[in-house]
Parts: C-alpha cells; structure tokens; sequence
C-alpha cells in the first residue's frame, strides 16, 4: 500500500530511574557553577543556557582558554556560516601543552600510555615532557617547509607519537587530517588527494593482537599519485624494516633530535624553545573525512576557537573530570571522540588521561579491567558495541578486577540498549556509577544531548540537550514533536565547535545541514538522526534518518528493536534492518548474535520474534531471524545497517573501508 506520512511514536517507554548520589551532585563542577549563578534547579538552568546561549559561551571562553587577542564579538550569524570569538587570537595546542608545562602542572602526568605488548612497560607523560616533544615536531615540521595553513596528513596508531603529531600541527597553524590507521592504501589515498597534503606522519608498523603488523607500506602505495606530498616522516614503532625512500622519507626521531626511537625516558639535549603561532578563532585546526551513504567522503573542518572551548568545558561539566581524576576515553584519535576526548579536551583541562595501544579483549577479555585496576582509572568512556563485547563474554571477567577506583561512567558512538546500560552499571560500575550516554557527531565537536552528573537517568536515554545548545526533534514541517512522538534531531542556534565547512564543498555542506528546513525556519541544523522524547523531555536516540524502518504506516526505529532483542537472556547483540514488501512497506529483518555458550537452533527464533512482539507490540514483530557471528561495524562501533542491508538484499556493498570487521560483510546471508 502507498504510504502518505507514517508517524513516528515511542513502542516502549523506559520507566526505570537512577538517582545521583547526593555527594555526586553536591560536589560536581556544574552544581558549583550553578550555585555561584543562583539556579535553583537543573530545568532552570539548562532552559536559561539555552535561551542565553551568547552569554553562556561567552563566560565559557573566558573561563576554559586562554587568550593571546581578546575579541571584538562573541558571535557572528550569517546562517549558515557562524563565526565565534570574532577578531581574537588563541592557538589550542597552547591551551592543551604550553600554559600547563610552563606553570603549576609541568610535572603533572598528561598520558599514561599502556603498550599492546605486555611485555613493554607502561610509560608516564608529564606536560613538560609532552611540551618538548610538541616543540621538536613542531620544529621539524618547519624545517620541511611545513607553514600556517599547509595539510598535513596522520595515519598512525593509538601512540603518543600520534598526540605530538596532532599538536605540533596545531602549534604552527598547520592543518592535520588524521586518517584511521585501520584504512586501506586506497582510503588513505583519497583523503590525501582531496586535503592535498604537504607531509604525511606514519610508523613503520603497529601492534595487533601480539603481532607487528606493517603499516608503512599502505603510505608508499597510498602516496604513489599524490603529488603534493613532499616528505614521509616515519616512527619507528614495531621494530619492522620498511623501505624509506631516498629525498623523501625521514625518520622521526632522526627529526627531533633523538638517538633512538621510541625514546621516552632519556632527556635529550634542549632546542630553542618554539612559540605557538597566534591564530585567529576562526583558523582551522583539522579536517576530519568522514563518511556518507554515498558519495566521496566529506572533509569536516574544524577551528581552533572552538576546540579550545567546548570540548573541555563539556568534558568538565558532563564527567566532572577534577585535578585527581584519571580519564580513560577508549577512542581511537582516528575518530572524532579520539580528537576531542583524547586529545584536546582533556588537555585542555590539565587532566591526566589513558592511552592504549591494543585490543580490548587481547590478550584476553581481562586487558581493559586490568588497565582500570593497576592505573586507579575514575572516568571511564566506551562505545556499547564494546560493553555488548563483555556481556557476551561473561561478568566473569569484571568480577575478577578491583574496578572501585571508578566513579563516573559513558558511552559514545551508538545508542545503548537499555539492558547493555544496566550490565555495563552493575558490572564496571558496582550498581552505583552513573552513566552519562552521550549524544554527538564528527560535525559537533562535542556532547550536545548528555546527562549531566547531577541528571537522574534512564536506561538507554542521553536525557537532555546540554547547557548552552537549543537541540530539539522537529516533523517534517518543522513542527517540535509532541511528547510520545519522534522525528529529526535538529538545532535552533550554532555552538563554538560547530562544522564550518566541508572542505572545498559548500554546495554539499548546504545541501546536507540546511537545506531542509531553510524555507520554514533558515538556520536550522539539521543533525541526520532520528530521536523521540517521552512526557519527561527524555530523547532517545533511534539512527540515522536512513535507520529507520517503514512498517505498515508507521516509523519503528531499528535500535528500538535492536534494544528489545538483545533485552532477551540468550542474545548479545541485534541488527536489523527492513526489506520490502508490498503490501507492509517493509518487514523486519534480524540478525542476531547469541550470547557464548548458547547454540544457534531453530526453534530459537519464533521465540525471539515473540519477545520483541511483547516488549514492543505486533508492528514490531520481525518476520525473518538469522543467527550471525558478528555484524559489520565501524572502529567506532556503529552497526553498518546500510552495509548488511545491501549484502541481504544482494545489492553491492559500496566502500567497506571503514569496517573494523570487513569479514563479517561475507558472512551475511541472502535473504530468501
């Protein structure tokens, strides 16, 4: 049948609450904040943020940076270009290396970086170490010719070496566009052509699962066409030897002045000390690529204003992140959570922060706890693909650690499933840690829906949009949805570390954030996903727009029933997705991941069918169900829906490149 407008509605409402504790509240950050205000209460406080968003970004540039220029307007709103801390001067590796190793926090640990080896030992940062390692890059950078504004490209894994990369490009106003090191040649080669890269940084190898794996040569095929690309600096990591090219090609540590690679103990002789070059707000910082459904990936750009406010002040206010506090955010920088919650929030902050090389689960599902347990983690920050990783593996393996040193939890990257955020409390956080689920994209920069610590929450909900952000769900004429109801995830105003631009694509930067809604409401960002609220306010997130399925006249969100398959006993994990039909639209399809030690067994599935009809109604009921060993996922732990649905479908799969499991792709079955 012809489907005119399906509406959207909550199948199941979560009912379950999780009061903070009194001496959480009392003594996080943003109740400090809130009483040297006035406000009464956390309603009051985030509506009058929202409405005096100015303001607010104001005081909260003046209070996370410092600045070389003050500036001469806070905001400047020609939608849909915004333009923040209008004529001011800053540099964000100064805010994140420079004013702590040149005062109070010099001796102060900046990384704890944990090799994959376990046989290689541990190695503390300090700020003034990581200082003098951002100036010798730095000043290696110029010594390549490398000035203000040229792109220089990282493929590199999760090392320090990586971090130093990172910041000394931002220390010369030079552009990094950080490529995951988990690409192929041909994803690396697309991103140097389009950013035209000066200089590309990589290692000769990397550890995975116990084995040096080379990662240089992806550089040498990547590079074979690019032109731009004047010099390859290269770590020496894994002990591989690698072809260096004659002209080209540089050893890092030969760069900065070290004897041997690697070196991070030995105190190598100083070198004139190198000034952050002054940027103004609105000089990019970075390109991130990320990818669409379709198409070439886009190249997001960043600026320094920006990143030298929100991403700390979020970090400070959403986990609470105090001068004694060890952060551990799991990301890879490859990503953007690794750009804004591994490297520059948490420095920005002076926190002391997690750096690990490997895998979680090598060389067994103990390695994340044992980290938590032997460095005193307190903050702890995933991805659900990766608490849904240990649920399959059994409590087992967190009841054998001392995890008490934790006192704040998160998720990032995906929605939760309600029962995966009761598991991931009672198991890592003792049945009292709260868990701030935090909603955000690659164009954000930061949270913008999150509880705060202060927030009661509910199981599976990133509660509300954060202080100083207007987010709110509009239909398709730009109504806000009723209480009950859902739609897409828009926002009202702009926020310091927004998207500017693609890179070299404003048609599609137009097209993809603004255009929707620019004849009833212009400059009204509209984020891609999908979210409902309850009668309390709480957004739940559903997906991405192209996520949600089309059943008999109304809209399902895939993670909803995702959510209720994996709430049964026997299931791990769920993706699913619609296939055609034509008299429904479209029928459910699942494939399920069954938790270790159940058996995959026909008479399984009704019973799964029938639980997700009782959870979540007969619309709900999926028609198909395939028992899988693993589903197509990114590094950052999305379900690749549009992935599997092809594959099902016997459609081509298009660009598979930013799959952690590629392998899983073959796996999926036809559907009959």
């Amino acid at each position: 049948m012809a489907e005119q407008k399906a509406t959207t509605s909550v199948l199941y409402e979560e009912t379950r609450i999780f009061e903070p504790s009194r001496d959480l509240v009392e003594n996080s950050n943003v109740m400090q904040w809130m009483k040297k205000k006035g406000f009464k209460s956390e309603r009051e406080m985030r509506a009058w943020t929202g409405q005096h968003y100015i303001q607010f970004w104001a005081e909260m540039a003046e209070t996370y940076a410092d600045w070389f220029e003050p500036w001469a307007q806070v905001l400047e709103w020609k939608p849909p270009y915004a333009r923040w801390y209008v004529g001011a001067k800053c540099n964000v590796a100064y805010n994140a290396v420079d004013r702590h190793a040149k005062g109070a926090r010099k001796d102060k640990v900046a990384y704890i970086f944990v090799p994959e080896p376990v046989d290689q030992p541990t190695i503390k940062i300090t700020y003034s170490k990581l200082y003098d390692r951002v100036n010798r890059f730095a000043a290696g950078l110029k010594s390549l010719g490398v000035v203000k504004g040229d792109r220089v490209s990282i493929y590199m894994p999760m090392i320090p070496e990586t971090a130093v990369a990172m910041l000394a490009c931002a220390k010369i106003g030079a552009i990094h566009s950080v490529v995951f090191s988990g690409f192929s040649a041909g994803g690396l080669n697309s991103r140097i052509l389009d950013a035209e890269s000066k200089v590309v940084v990589t290692t000769d190898g990397f550890f995975r699962r116990g084995k040096p794996l080379p990662l240089k040569p992806n550089v040498d095929e990547a590079t074979s066409n690019t032109p731009s690309v004047q010099n390859v600096v290269v770590v020496k990591r894994a002990g591989i030897d690698v072809p260096m090219k004659k002209g080209r090609d540089i050893w890092y540590h030969e760069l900065i002045g070290l004897k041997k690679p690697d070196d991070w103990v030995t105190d190598p002789p100083d070198i004139p000390a190198l000034e952050a070059e002054p940027m103004d707000s609105e000089d990019r910082l970075f390109i991130l690529y990320t990818s669409g459904t379709t198409g070439k990936p886009k190249g997001i750009e960043h600026v320094h204003g920006g990143y030298c406010v929100t991403p700390a002040q979020t970090l400070a206010w959403v986990f609470d992140i105090k001068e004694d506090d060890i952060w551990w955010c799991t990301a890879d920088v490859g990503w953007i959570t690794g750009h804004s919650y591994v490297i520059y929030g948490p420095l920005c902050l002076g926190a002391t922060s997690i750096l690990y090389e490997g895998s979680p689960d090598y060389p067994d599902f103990g390695r994340w706890f044992k980290i938590v347990e032997e460095n005193k983690v307190s903050v702890f920050y995933t991805a659900p693909t990766a608490i849904r990783m240990f649920m399959k593996a059994g409590e087992e393996w967190p009841k054998k650690y001392d995890l008490s040193s934790l006192r704040l939890l998160g998720t990032v990257g995906e929605p939760i499933n309600p029962e995966a955020w009761i598991w991931y409390r009672k198991f890592f956080g003792n049945d009292k840690c709260q868990i701030m689920d935090t909603w955000w994209q690659t164009e954000t920069g930061c949270f913008l829906i999150s509880p705060l610590p202060i927030t009661p929450l509910k199981p599976g909900s990133p509660t509300f949009p954060l202080p100083g952000f207007n987010i709110d769900i509009y239909d398709e004429d730009a109504n806000p949805v009723s209480p009950g109801s859902g739609g897409n995830i828009i926002s009202m105003t702009p926020w310091p570390s927004m998207l500017r631009a693609f890179y070299r694509d404003p048609e599609r930067y137009n097209k993809e954030y603004w255009s929707t809604y620019w004849d009833i409401r212009p400059g009204t960002y509209l984020a891609g996903d999908k979210a409902t609220k309850d009668k309390d306010g709480y957004f739940t997130i559903q997906g991405r727009i192209d996520d949600v399925l089309k059943v008999a006249g109304h809209r399902i969100s895939n993670a909803e029933v995702e959510s209720a398959l994996v709430s049964h006993p026997k299931v791990a994990e769920a993706a699913v997705i619609g296939k055609p039909d034509e008299v429904k639209g479209e029928v459910i399809v699942a494939f399920v991941i069954l938790k270790t030690g159940v058996e995959p067994a026909d008479d399984l599935k009704p019973v799964l069918a029938k639980h997700v009809r009782s959870v979540l109604g007969p619309v709900a009921y999926p028609e198909v169900v395939y028992f899988v060993n693993d589903v197509p996922k990114t590094r950052s732990g999305k379900i690749m829906r549009r992935v599997i649905k092809a594959k099902a479908l016997g459609n081509p799969v298009g660009d598979i490149s930013a799959l952690a499991n590629p392998e899983s792709v073959d796996a999926i079955p036809l559907i009959k």
